[in-house]
């Protein structure tokens, strides 16, 4: 067989091989082809919505942090508030505590004072009316000069 002749018949081959993948072959090869180019755009697609989702999810995030930061820091300010409230309300208590013991011991220091004057004048009286017995060697009577006693109480309590 000649060269034009194998050259001929091979084209012919040819050309029923292609004539054949393009009516059986091409239309499947293509709709595959197809099919991965729409999964690929789908996942594009898919990754473009996540990246934008992960954007908002972190700005969400983020605002949720920083409100938390907020109220944590308006706990914080109003317990510091309340602490110093509480530790002012301590304060005035106890100053008023230790005004209302200091009035009360000063009137208790006064009370004393008061009754041992009066127990010293009554001791003085007793020994004066000693002393004037013996010195006019008799009976003086209490009773009967206890207005005499006290006056004389009285002045020596003057000074």
């Amino acid at each position: 067989m000649s060269i034009t002749v194998t050259l001929i018949v091979q084209g012919l081959a040819f050309l029923a091989v292609a004539w054949l993948v393009m009516r059986f072959g091409w239309p499947e090869i293509m709709a595959a082809i197809e099919a991965r180019q729409k999964q690929i755009a789908d996942g594009l697609a898919a990754a473009d919505k996540g990246q934008k989702e992960l954007g908002e999810a972190t700005s969400r995030a983020e605002t949720i942090v920083r409100e938390a930061r907020e109220r944590a820091k308006l706990v914080e300010d109003q317990a510091a508030r309340r602490a110093n409230e509480a530790l002012e309300a301590a304060k005035r208590t106890a100053q008023a505590e230790g005004a209302r013991i200091v009035i009360a011991a000063r009137e208790e220091v006064a009370t004393e004072t008061g009754r041992a004057r009066e127990q010293l004048r009554k001791d003085f009286g007793t020994m004066v009316v000693s002393g004037a017995s013996r010195l006019l060697e008799r009976e003086v009577d209490a009773k009967a000069h206890t207005q005499l006693i006290d006056k004389l109480a009285d002045e020596i309590a003057r000074g």
